[in-house]
């Protein structure tokens, strides 16, 4: 399957991720080629991985393709100048807009999970529409910890629907992928000026939503 390409210039390559594809070789035999060496081979050059998204997660995605551009760009999302916009399905109805305001910490195993000596960490979320015992969602990581989006609404008892970790019955709801998606990006080029890209959602996850608006 074709990788959707978003933006391409000197500078950097921004592509719409599948979900069930790691961004890079991971510990074990995972299936699949990673997508930066699938990206590398695609275009015959050494990429520079800025950011990361959870396997189970679609959406947009950066490359840099010199070390100055990585370094520019990856100095925005440690300092969270980068606005990042996600569109998530969580199980149950939400009733309004919010905002979590919880430390995380890592607890081995690769789960997150809220503790008072974990970092800082603040989510919002936008109601989007209301499904068949699910809440669609726009969400925005205000800081950029490892599986923050899905452990915040985990907390609150609203887990991602498909989420393998976090939940009580795993994946969420049954359903076939985690249904979080990277929708947009907002950030500065390091030609100075502002770039807002987006990546529209798949249909993997379209599919998904008609089964709960049926």
């Amino acid at each position: 399957m074709a990788i959707p390409l978003l933006h391409e210039d000197a500078h950097l390559l921004a592509v719409s991720k599948p979900s069930g594809q790691v961004v890079i070789p991971g510990r074990g035999d995972l299936p699949g080629e990673p997508l930066l060496q699938e990206l590398e081979k695609i275009h015959g050059e050494k990429l520079y991985v800025v950011h990361r998204l959870d396997r189970g997660a679609s959406g947009i995605l950066l490359f840099a393709r010199t070390a100055k551009a990585h370094r520019f760009l990856s100095m925005q999302f440690e300092r969270h100048e980068v606005r990042k916009t996600y569109v998530v399905l969580a199980q149950g109805h939400l009733p309004s807009d919010g905002q979590i305001d919880q430390p995380l910490r890592a607890f081995g195993s690769g789960r997150m999970g809220v503790h008072p000596q974990g970092k800082p960490s603040s989510t919002t979320y936008r109601l989007r529409e209301q499904m068949k015992g699910t809440t669609l969602l726009e969400v925005a990581p205000l800081t950029g910890r490892r599986h923050q989006i899905r452990v915040h609404l985990f907390s609150i008892g609203h887990p991602v629907m498909g989420d393998p970790l976090y939940g009580k019955d795993r994946p969420v709801g049954g359903v076939p992928r985690l249904m979080l998606h990277a929708l947009a990006l907002k950030f500065r080029h390091p030609s100075g000026e502002f770039l807002s890209l987006q990546a529209d959602l798949p249909q993997d996850f379209e599919d998904v939503l008609k089964t709960f608006r049926n």
